[in-house]
């Protein structure tokens, strides 16, 4: 097992049906890790197929967090994530443990990585500019920009250095702290042909496991419920008041599955400058492996 410094969070984010749970069971087992479910509706109790939860025998392989902690008819939002993530990676880091988030939530992990909730601030493409052009400067240039700011930190450390100089830029509408941990980012995808081929046919395999069963619990049950409004649910609801075939909404379900991942895609590119690695090459595995050997060992 590695000894771990504290404040250490590794992320693995990307798009639906890409394989992130099985990374994040591995790298668990790997690191001695604990894991913390950033997925907005693996949340809800009673609702697990179509959430795509990690099953029973999953979850058995290495801690699992954030899952099941709510009830049907509860809300559960960015500012919900972030405290409730927050705590756990103090719990999990005083235990030396490796505290590892997977999701493809955007909202939630750029809440929780950079310190803000976006619906606070009005410059997105701005912010998203800036970002790009201090991640290009060398760590000098980058603290020389510190000290044209009169900005100090306490260490030496690149997101930090970032965050720091953005709130200099843009502080009336960051209204939230920057985060205290040291994050890694692991970005995972696949080509567009082989993720949507992985997402039809998970679509199938739920649907083989009792999705249409689950669907028509929460509209008989919860038809208000937020996670009745998610992507595996809503598509379901004009066939149950006898609008479409079934066809239709498993059609309706894999589409809107496969336009999801592109959204989730382009958000973790564009909002995050997330680097993806493609979770099928040769070299996957090895370059995971570097990413993580090199962030752990990095003292900053």
């Amino acid at each position: 097992m590695k000894n771990l410094t504290r404040n250490k969070v590794i992320v693995i984010a990307g798009p639906t049906a890409v394989g992130k749970t099985a990374l994040s069971i591995q790298l668990a087992q790997a690191y001695n890790g604990e894991i913390i479910n950033g997925d907005s509706q693996q949340v809800y109790r009673e609702v697990h197929i179509g959430t795509a939860k990690a099953t029973a025998e999953e979850q058995a392989m290495a801690p699992h967090h954030l899952i099941d902690v709510r009830d049907l008819t509860e809300r559960f939002s960015a500012h919900d994530f972030v405290t409730a993530a927050n705590s756990l990676i103090a719990e999990i880091s005083l235990r030396g443990k490796l505290p590892i988030i997977v999701g493809g939530t955007g909202l939630y992990l750029q809440s929780l990585i950079e310190g803000y909730h976006l619906g606070g601030s009005g410059h997105h493409d701005e912010m998203r500019d800036l970002r790009q052009l201090l991640e290009k400067k060398t760590d000098t240039e980058l603290f020389s920009e510190l000290s044209a700011h009169n900005i100090k930190l306490p260490e030496l450390n690149r997101r930090r250095a970032i965050r720091a100089l953005e709130i200099a830029t843009f502080g009336e509408g960051l209204t939230n702290q920057a985060s205290d941990y040291d994050f890694l980012i692991l970005g995972l995808n696949a080509d567009r042909k082989i993720l949507y081929e992985r997402i039809n046919h998970r679509v199938d395999v739920m649907m083989s496991d009792g999705l249409l069963a689950e669907a028509k619990f929460l509209y008989e049950q919860f038809p208000v419920a937020q996670v009745s409004r998610a992507i595996g649910y809503k598509e379901f609801f004009p066939y149950f008041e006898g609008e479409i075939a079934l066809d239709a909404a498993v059609d309706a379900v894999k589409q809107n599955s496969r336009r999801y991942s592109k959204r989730q895609i382009t958000w973790f590119k564009n909002r995050m400058s997330v680097a993806f690695e493609d979770v099928f090459a040769d070299d996957f595995q090895a370059n995971i492996a570097k990413k993580i050997e090199r962030f752990l060992d990095d003292r900053n």
